[in-house]
């Protein structure tokens, strides 16, 4: 078995399958320059080592010995270490000497290129999954929907792209076991926000009708999402819709427990605020963010399990990632503008006017917005 090399500048950390799979090809390349052609289309990008990175940058860079000449003395050797030095200074000879003695089989230099190119599209797709994350749940946004969209489209061309690169196989669904759903925690704002919406859609149900884009999904607290399901089965059933009449679905939802009284629920449902479309705009968006965050904690399950290949880790990204679209449509329905009401839609009671009430959620404009 061939000694592995010493380490040097970044390369002094735990040796990983792509360590092995660089230093190979390096020795092939130092060895037998010609071998170049049969790494396409690798690039100096693709190592995980910038040492490796520059070593490859210089035998790309400069022409190709003469073989005979080559076999002879260290010249293109001693070129290719004054190239490369510069971008990494910890490089000697030595190490040079020690990639080529480490290389098992030049020949099988495309062979090594593909595990580099591989484990580079494994970083990628990574770090774009914590870029996702972040932006997720970064409280600076002006718009957090519409920058996490953004970063979730970046993944999406990520994915095509690698997908274009790497041919897929039989078997090719991960069997990765996958994290929990993101769950944020469910401060008190946000529950108030889930009871304005329920005290409202009571007091204006014709609105509900047009709010399918809202699920029980969506909602923090189980208690509300069965409120919220017993109200929109009133509303599209076309029954009479009031805190009575939601008291009376809920008891048949099994809502009513030992803890929570008739007086209790009709109480919850009974101090409209706002409109529904508001609250529920809010919630959606909360639910939202936290799938994003879900999604970018799978595809880095994904991309952390060295099993996958790249064409698995593709495919279970593409899947978690569907999961977000789905939230992605109802979100385009939600914030897509309403007609205007005519003069004569009579004002609703209880209504926060715009002045004193919050200002609704702008929609989704663009693709996507920076932090």
């Amino acid at each position: 078995m061939p000694h592995t090399p010493e380490p040097d500048d970044d390369l002094d950390r735990v040796p990983t399958p792509v360590h092995y799979a660089e230093q190979s090809l390096l020795g092939a390349l130092l060895l037998e320059p010609a071998r170049l052609t049969d790494t396409e289309p690798l690039i100096a990008h693709h190592f995980d080592s910038h040492t490796h990175a520059a070593l490859f940058t210089a035998i790309r860079t400069l022409p190709p010995p003469d073989l005979a000449d080559h076999a002879k003395d260290t010249a293109w050797l001693n070129a290719v270490l004054d190239h490369a030095r510069p971008h990494a200074p910890g490089l000697n000879a030595s190490y040079l000497h020690t990639l080529i003695q480490f290389c098992p089989l030049p020949k099988h230099a495309a062979a090594y290129a593909r595990m580099i190119r591989a484990d580079n599209a494994r970083r990628v797709l990574r770090a774009h999954a914590g870029r996702l994350s972040s932006t997720a749940t970064d409280p600076s946004l002006p718009y957090p929907v519409a920058s996490t969209l953004g970063m979730a489209d970046d993944i999406g061309r990520v994915l095509d792209a690698l997908a274009a690169q790497f041919a897929p196989h039989p078997g090719s669904f991960p069997r990765t076991p996958l994290p929990a759903d993101v769950l944020r925690p469910a401060g008190e704002e946000d529950l108030d926000e889930e009871r304005f919406l329920l005290a409202t859609a009571t007091a204006y149900p014709a609105e509900v009708q047009h709010m399918r884009w809202l699920t029980e999904a969506d909602f923090l607290l189980p208690l509300h999402a069965a409120l919220w399901q017993s109200i929109t089965s009133l509303v599209h059933r076309g029954d009479m819709v009031d805190p009575v009449t939601v008291l009376g679905e809920a008891q048949h939802h099994g809502v009513l427990t030992g803890t929570l009284t008739p007086e209790d629920l009709m109480a919850l449902v009974s101090t409209p605020a706002g409109s529904p479309e508001y609250w529920g705009e809010k919630i959606l968006q909360r639910a939202l963010l936290a799938r994003a965050q879900t999604v970018a904690a799978r595809i880095t399950a994904y991309t952390d399990d060295l099993a996958n290949t790249p064409h698995q880790f593709v495919t279970g990204s593409r899947r978690a990632l569907a999961d977000l679209n789905s939230l992605r449509t109802r979100w385009m329905r939600a914030t897509t503008p309403s007609p205007a009401p005519t003069k004569s839609q009579p004002a609703r009671r209880g209504q926060l006017p715009h002045a004193t009430g919050p200002p609704p959620q702008p929609a989704l404009l663009s693709p996507r917005a920076h932090p």
